[in-house]
């Protein structure tokens, strides 16, 4: 790549290493790929057998997402806020009628 005389050159093998923050946020998003993957395979089991052995196998990739979730959330890289009392309460409400 040439600009106005001077020349740029970039070797395609040099590799950027990613950051914990970046990593752990490409691992959630792939979790949250992944068992969305198998929800839906779960979903459309046929054979109860096969049924039970992905629902195991989903359960295992939650379990995957809720530790890189909390991790995240422990290094403050993924902030959430509580839920008000008020709010809970009226979906409480507008739920249990279901």
């Amino acid at each position: 790549m040439a600009t106005k005389g001077m020349k740029i050159t970039m070797n395609v093998n040099t590799t950027i290493p990613m950051q914990d923050k970046e990593l752990l946020q490409d691992v959630l998003s792939s979790q949250k790929f992944v068992t969305g993957n198998y929800n839906t395979t779960v979903n459309e089991c046929a054979l109860p057998e096969l049924r039970k052995e992905m629902l195991s196998i989903l359960n295992d990739e939650h379990c995957i997402q809720a530790e890189v979730f909390c991790e995240m959330q422990k290094r403050g890289w993924y902030p959430t806020t509580p839920a008000e009392q008020q709010k809970i309460q009226e979906a409480k409400q507008k739920f249990s009628g279901m």
